[in-house]
């Protein structure tokens, strides 16, 4: 574990964009942030997409454990971009499952962005209680009789598909089926690959501690 004051700061050399990202902490991660300028010309453009896509926010302390390696924070970069703004699963879907998987990973950058997109989304924050106190819906489980709770039917359909497909991976066929009677056969493309991809980013940050959130609580409902 390394504790240091570390300063990090980007200008892109893109004369449209001038991005800067500073800040002081205390860090733990468990690898140091990677060069917040590019480290050779190869990598100049990518430093620039993803600097785009941020915009007008800075980096965050995803991208610079990512930019340790240029083309797959790239890949991450393209990959995220389009679940983020390429996909037509309704808003409320989309955070709502994000907002699950990083309850059921211990995520707590996830779920303090997330959770407050979803509720800005239109999900009731009743609703959002449900989402992080309710139990494991597993493969073999029994259907109950969950709907309300804030929730309606639609949302605890994609709950119950979330907490499969993050928890033991197998879905039941009854579970994927449900999805279908108000999602197309794309939306149900998009609604897996975007539970997959929040998997994947979940599983990143609560390895490395990116950004320094393992252990500390996450947001109550009425903070977000």
């Amino acid at each position: 574990m390394l504790h240091s004051r570390h300063f990090l700061t980007l200008r892109t050399r893109n004369p449209i964009q001038r991005l800067t990202f500073t800040t002081t902490t205390l860090f733990k991660m468990r690898v140091p942030y990677a060069p917040t300028t590019p480290p050779d010309a190869a990598a100049e453009p990518i430093y620039s997409r993803i600097a785009a896509r941020r915009a007008p926010r800075p980096l965050i302390p995803l991208d610079l454990a990512l930019l340790h390696n240029p083309a797959v924070a790239d890949g991450w970069n393209s990959f995220i971009g389009a679940i983020r703004t390429q996909t037509s699963v309704p808003e409320t879907l989309k955070e709502l499952a994000i907002s699950r998987i990083a309850v059921l990973n211990k995520a707590v950058h996830e779920w303090d962005i997330h959770a407050a997109l979803a509720v800005k989304a239109g999900v009731e924050r009743d609703g959002m209680k449900t989402v992080f106190d309710t139990k494991l819906h597993k493969k073999g489980d029994e259907v109950g009789k969950e709907e309300g709770g804030g929730l309606t039917g639609e949302q605890w359909a994609v709950l119950r598909y979330t907490d499969q497909m993050t928890v033991g991976v197998e879905v039941d066929d009854g579970i994927a089926e449900a999805l279908k009677a108000f999602l197309s056969d794309k939306q149900v493309v998009e609604l897996t690959a975007t539970i997959a991809a929040y998997n994947c980013v979940s599983r990143f940050l609560v390895a490395l501690d990116v950004g320094e959130c393992n252990g500390r609580a996450m947001k109550g409902v009425d903070e977000l």
